[in-house]
C-alpha cells in the first residue's frame, strides 16, 4: 500500500488534526505527517495548493485527497478494517456521537478553544457551555453503560468515537471542568494513552503561539 500524507495544523491547537492523527496511530496504520503552522503566511500559501477548503487535516493517497477529519476516520476505517464497533447497534450510536460532536458544541468549541500545553485556564462560568459539557458527560456515560463492557473505551476497543472526543478531553483539562467521577476515569484513560502522550510532547515542544487560544490566563 502507498504511504499515506496526513497534512495537519499545530499540534498545540488544532483540535481537527489530532482525531484521524490519534485514530490513525490506533489502527496501525503507517503514515507521513505534514504539519503547516496556522495563521501563518507559510499556511496560506501551502494549504491553497492542498485542499479545496483550505482547512486542515487533508489525507492524501494514491491520487486520492480527502479534506475532513470525520472522513478521513472512515477511510482509515475501511483500509484497517477495523475502527468502528462491530456491533451493529453499537456502531450506529458510535457514528451518531460522532456525526453530534462533528457538528455540535459550537459554544464550548469557541470559549474553550484546544490548548494541549496549558494547565489551569480560567474562564466565566457560562451556562450555555455547562449544557455542552454536560451533553459530552451523558454520552460518554451511555456509551460506556451500554457499549463499554469489553475494554476501557467509550464502546470497549479504541474506535472513531475516542478520537473525535479526544480533543474535547484536552480542553476539559485545560479549563478544569468539574465533571462526574466516572468521566474523570474515562478521562484519566484518554491521557494515559501512549498515542495522547506522544501528541502531548509535541505540543509542548512547539514554539508556535496564537493568541486567540490563549485565553483564561
Amino acid at each position: 500500500m502507498s504511504p499515506l500524507l496526513l497534512t495537519i495544523g499545530n499540534k498545540n491547537y488544532s483540535s481537527w488534526s489530532l482525531r484521524p492523527w490519534i485514530l490513525l496511530k490506533h489502527l496501525g496504520l503507517q503514515f507521513e505527517e505534514r504539519l503547516i503552522p496556522l495563521d501563518t503566511a507559510e499556511f496560506a500559501r501551502d494549504i491553497a495548493t492542498i485542499s479545496p477548503t483550505r482547512r486542515v487535516p487533508v489525507l492524501q493517497h494514491d491520487g486520492l485527497l480527502v479534506w475532513d477529519s470525520l472522513a478521513i476516520c472512515e477511510y482509515a476505517c475501511e483500509l484497517a478494517g477495523r475502527g468502528w464497533p462491530a456491533a451493529r447497534d453499537a456502531r450506529a450510536v458510535a457514528r451518531a456521537v460522532c456525526a453530534e460532536m462533528h457538528a455540535g458544541f459550537s459554544i464550548l468549541r469557541s470559549q474553550w478553544p484546544m490548548n494541549a500545553r496549558a494547565l489551569g485556564r480560567r474562564t466565566t462560568a457560562n451556562p450555555e457551555r455547562a449544557a455542552d459539557i454536560a451533553r459530552v458527560e451523558d454520552i460518554w456515560a451511555d456509551s460506556r453503560r451500554r457499549f463499554g463492557g469489553d475494554g476501557p473505551w467509550l464502546f470497549g476497543e479504541y474506535s472513531v468515537a475516542d478520537a473525535m472526543y479526544a480533543p474535547v478531553v484536552l480542553r476539559l483539562r485545560t479549563y478544569g471542568a468539574h465533571l462526574r467521577a466516572e468521566s474523570v476515569e474515562y478521562v484519566a484513560t484518554v491521557l494515559a494513552d501512549a498515542h495522547m502522550r506522544e501528541w502531548l510532547a509535541a505540543a509542548e515542544a512547539e514554539s508556535w503561539s496564537i493568541d486567540a487560544s490563549e485565553i483564561g490566563r
